[in-house]
């Protein structure tokens, strides 16, 4: 199904997920979509792999605990974030290494202090690699951390391969 991406979200300098500066990060790309969802896009190197060419189980749920934990922010923009309470991941099918991927996450419960949510990593044909399920704590960021977006280079950054549709 094609959906239209609504807004790009930020990238910081050295998350391990987002981080456009960290020399041993995912480097992922995340966008809001027309429906509800988060799409994370992002290409695994040989340094997150596990057995030869297939991505680490921790760095399948690590995106995917991103992904989840992202979607919250369409709704409150960037005044909340999600702390993960748990986390749980199915692994489906082998995970290659060097190869664009995508990440979709979606909110499935949205409660006063808390939200839940589920994802997937498809690989290029659509098929679901991994899925996960996951609860998380909303806070602002200021109650997570000493959280400076400047010093953390906290910004959308607009790549030339940005999409502005996709089909999921």
């Amino acid at each position: 199904m094609r959906h239209r991406v609504q807004r790009k979200q930020p990238n910081s300098k050295m998350c391990f997920v987002c981080g456009l500066k960290n020399e041993f990060g995912l480097h992922a790309s995340f966008y809001e979509l027309d429906n509800g969802e988060v799409l994370a896009v992002f290409t695994p190197a040989a340094i997150h792999q596990s057995y030869p060419d297939r991505v680490h189980g921790g760095i399948a749920t690590a995106i995917l605990d991103e992904t989840i934990g992202r979607a919250i922010m369409i709704r409150h923009n960037e005044e909340v974030w999600g702390v993960t309470i748990e986390f749980t991941t199915r692994y489906r099918k082998p995970i290659p290494v060097a190869t664009q991927l995508r990440a979709v996450g979606r909110i499935t419960v949205d409660a006063r202090r808390f939200f839940e949510g589920a994802g997937e990593i498809l690989l290029p044909d659509g098929t679901i690699a991994a899925e996960g399920w996951g609860k998380y704590l909303k806070l602002p960021p200021g109650k997570i951390t000493a959280f400076d977006a400047q010093e953390q280079e906290w910004r959308v950054t607009c790549l030339p391969d940005d999409p502005a549709e996709v089909d999921i």
